[in-house]
């Protein structure tokens, strides 16, 4: 019998993900004319609903939703809907639910409720035909196709790829035409060159932990690194602002604690660069994630810092494809999870 190389599905769906944005920015002008004709007017405000790796897009949503639309956007707590009952009054303000099977029982029924509340509803989902698609006003479909590794990829770049659609739709956006053109290239550059993800892996092992730091746009890079490598190795990881790691948390960084950095370039550059110094004076082991030269995980150059987010997030995959290889795990199907979680 063959040996069968553990992270088969994960990998191949890694590897779909340039033709995934490729598709979806095809259908960009589409989809953004889908989500203009249903914008409540005025458009007071937008309220994101997700959990796990779609939570994590939804904060990269966060900051670009603000950015175009000049409007304040929230991330709803979806227990106050399916738990405490809330009456929310949610006239003029779009919803937007993000769920990669449209199953997900609590973000259905918030995405429901937030439109009885008077929003209007979009979902992000890569079945437009589920329960939450039904529950829209509009949907923004993936059209990923089946992902059946429990760890999200494609789906969770394409989601991040959405939001920026929908942030097209709303207002003026810091990244081109050009930008999206180049995309598929830049992931396929980074799926082309794995060994520094291998290399960054190795200096996971024996480690007590790890954390994941970005700030800005890049900030839902790090929490979705930072839950690829709890969900592919079972070791404890944290994804923080490089604000908020200053807050206390950077007490727990001692000699040779490994940290990932995301590095963009834009207005958080300057910062980032400082904390990965103060960071190294406390004797961390911090793997950069850059266009820079001498970066741990090097990244294309030519992109937008939102739209380079998307490249240094599949750098985030192959660490945690890498490391739970050589833990000799199988990241498909990590012990205790599923690819569906049914939260009420």
């Amino acid at each position: 019998m063959d040996h069968v190389l553990p992270g088969r599905l994960m990998a191949a769906e890694m590897a779909a993900q340039p033709s995934v944005l490729a598709a979806l920015d095809h259908r960009r002008s589409l989809l953004i004319e889908r989500v203009r004709a249903v914008l409540p007017s005025p458009h007071i405000g937008t309220v994101l609903v997700a959990r796990g790796s779609s939570d994590n897009a939804a904060v990269f949503g966060r900051y670009v939703l603000e950015l175009a639309g000049r409007r304040p956007v929230a991330l709803a707590a979806p227990s106050l809907h399916t738990l405490y009952g809330a009456r929310t009054r949610a006239g003029g303000y779009l919803a937007v639910a993000v769920s990669q099977s449209g199953r997900t029982p609590e973000i259905v029924t918030t995405l429901r409720r937030l439109r009885r509340a008077g929003a209007v509803a979009v979902a992000i989902t890569n079945e437009p035909d589920s329960q939450l698609g039904a529950a829209a006003d509009a949907v923004v479909d993936l059209g990923a196709g089946a992902e059946e590794a429990v760890p999200a990829t494609k789906t969770f770049t394409a989601q991040v790829a959405a939001f920026a659609i929908l942030a097209e739709a709303l207002g003026p956006v810091p990244w081109s035409h050009e930008d999206w053109a180049a995309l598929p290239s830049a992931v396929s550059a980074v799926l082309d060159d794995p060994t520094p993800a291998q290399t960054a892996a190795a200096a996971l092992e024996g480690a007590p932990g790890v954390i994941a730091v970005g700030r800005g746009l890049w900030y839902g890079t790090a929490l979705e690194a930072a839950l690829k490598l709890r969900e592919t190795t079972g070791m404890l990881a944290e994804g923080y602002s490089a604000a908020d790691l200053r807050h206390g948390p950077i007490a727990v960084v001692e000699q040779a604690f490994p940290v990932l950095a995301f590095c963009p370039p834009g207005p958080t550059a300057a910062d980032m660069a400082e904390l990965v110094a103060l960071l190294r004076q406390r004797g961390a082991h911090v793997l950069t994630v850059s266009q820079a030269a001498d970066a741990a995980l090097g990244l294309p150059g030519g992109l937008a810092e939102a739209m380079l987010a998307i490249p240094a997030t599949v750098r985030a995959q192959q660490v945690a494809l890498a490391a739970s290889r050589a833990r000799g795990l199988d990241p498909d199907a990590p012990a205790g999870l599923t690819k569906v979680t049914a939260t009420h």
